[in-house]
């Protein structure tokens, strides 16, 4: 495994000697507009395997994106590598139709300090949850990105992670402005504690969600990836294309149902993705 060959697939080429904020942030960006956050596998008859060789090999080497377990499981690699003082935390996520977050772990994320601040790197929610450059570890406290607002909230020890929501303009519909979500909304993304963990803490969890027919991720075949503009997302044979602040805090969102023909096509053209296997989404 080799930390140039990991620069190479996401197109970074710039100078890394110094372990610092900016070069951080650079890193972190290449990575997610290069490797999307996918469970491809999972509709395709694959197993997902956890150690690093594989997860290597899977989205480096075979140019494939992965979910949460594998993509931050990957940039902790390279951030060790790198020099960087990471460690790997584990996550609760908030289920919008349950009203609350899970019982059991279901996420991983990294914090990362730095100069003595303490920053948080998430490279596997996908989606329009996904901060795009890393996030300083403080609650209360607005922190403006080009996907919106975030923030983490701190109580007795466990930090909740969230997402102020923007209007959402999707030109084929009569209404203007989709009545949800309303302005100033606020979206729960997780919450964690700060307690480190190791990748074999998730093992239970990479299995389970690979076998749980009640899983979201079990349910629908998802791909996403971000752009410089917002995020591109295929769930199903469903195409997204999110654009952000398209108008004063409004997000332009053009949807595009597909057959399966131009499935396999978008993944090529639009996530640079090529499977080896047949695709049920």
């Amino acid at each position: 495994m080799n930390i140039q060959e990991y620069f190479t697939r996401i197109s970074y080429n710039e100078s890394h000697k110094d372990a610092d904020l900016q070069t951080l942030t650079v890193i972190f960006q290449h990575h997610i507009q290069a490797i999307p956050f996918e469970n491809l596998s999972m509709h395709c008859g694959e197993t997902i395997d956890l150690d690093l060789q594989s997860v290597y090999n899977k989205i480096v080497r075979k140019k494939r994106g992965g979910w949460c377990l594998e993509s931050n499981h990957l940039l902790f690699w390279a951030l060790q590598e790198l020099g960087y003082d990471v460690c790997i935390l584990g996550g609760n996520s908030y289920e919008p139709a349950k009203r609350a977050y899970t019982a059991e772990i279901n996420h991983i994320l990294l914090k990362v300090v730095i100069k003595g601040n303490s920053y948080i790197v998430d490279a596997g929610f996908g989606g329009a949850y996904q901060a795009w450059q890393p996030l300083m570890l403080i609650s209360g406290k607005d922190q403006p990105q080009i996907p919106g607002i975030f923030r983490f909230m701190e109580d007795n020890g466990t930090w909740y992670f969230e997402k102020v929501k923007r209007k959402h303009y999707i030109p084929e519909q009569s209404v203007p402005f989709t009545d949800t979500p309303e302005l100033g909304n606020i979206r729960k993304i997780y919450r964690f504690t700060l307690e480190p963990r190791h990748i074999n803490d998730f093992q239970e969890l990479n299995t389970y969600l690979q076998v749980s027919p009640d899983t979201i991720l079990q349910k629908k075949s998802i791909c996403s990836l971000q752009t410089t503009e917002g995020i591109y997302a295929l769930v199903g044979w469903t195409f997204t294309e999110v654009k952000y602040n398209y108008m004063e805090d409004v997000d332009l969102v053009q949807i595009t149902t597909l057959t399966d023909e131009e499935v396999e096509k978008t993944l090529k053209d639009k996530f640079s993705i090529v499977l080896e296997n047949k695709l049920v989404p």
